[in-house]
């Protein structure tokens, strides 16, 4: 089982990488995320977390800039009918961060986004994914960094620290900083006071522009 590889970046697409180790040259598939996170092609010391799917009559090779992709990427093809492809384009959509917040959120429409998935499947997506979250050791830092901090009922967070939080979160989903800060605008007055709340307010925002 291959899980890691270090070598020499020979070709670069946004699907596919091709790492030189040792003279043998791995073709890997790749999101688009970690496609855009990687040194000009000809880099050598390229290291990437590793996935084998053995298939019937196929051994493929998938490729992830971080751990917690590669723990995604597990997750999302051991949920029924998704396969290497469809996990590859959430991540592609989605920076791990980003996908913690959307499940967080329970945003279909976000999670529609995906190439492919409508909101049946996002729906199915998110129901997975919840369970998923809350249970993998591995993936608590991104589940507690996408819900609100834990306070007592009277206290309400600085707003700057909740649109800050909540416009890190959109541009993680791949929102431009002025969609963010125009999706926030009204928050308060929605009685949105914490930041899951105030994400999931700004998210049915741009799904009603979008």
């Amino acid at each position: 089982m291959i899980v890691y590889l270090t070598g020499t970046l020979l070709e670069v697409t946004s699907s596919t990488v091709v790492l030189d180790v040792g003279g043998v040259g791995y073709e890997l598939g790749v999101s688009a995320t970690t496609a855009a996170s990687l040194p000009e092609v000809g880099s050598a010391g390229v290291s990437l977390f590793v996935r084998m799917v053995v298939r019937e009559g196929a051994v493929d090779l998938y490729g992830f800039s971080s751990r917690d992709e590669r723990t995604l990427f597990d997750k999302l093809v051991g949920i029924s009918h998704v396969g290497p492809k469809l996990a590859l384009s959430v991540l592609s959509t989605f920076s791990p961060a980003g996908l913690a917040a959307v499940v967080a959120a329970d945003d279909v429409s976000g999670m529609s986004r995906v190439p492919g998935v409508g909101k049946k499947t996002a729906s199915r997506l998110i129901m997975e994914l919840t369970d998923v979250f809350a249970k993998d050791p591995s993936l608590s830092g991104l589940a507690a960094g996408a819900k609100s901090p834990s306070v007592a009922p009277s206290a309400t967070p600085a707003p700057s620290s909740v649109e800050a939080d909540v416009a890190e979160a959109l541009m993680s989903m791949g929102f431009t900083s002025q969609e963010a800060e125009l999706a926030v605008e009204g928050y308060q007055e929605a009685g949105a006071t914490t930041v899951e709340k105030a994400l999931a307010y700004a998210l049915k925002r741009l799904g009603g522009r979008s």
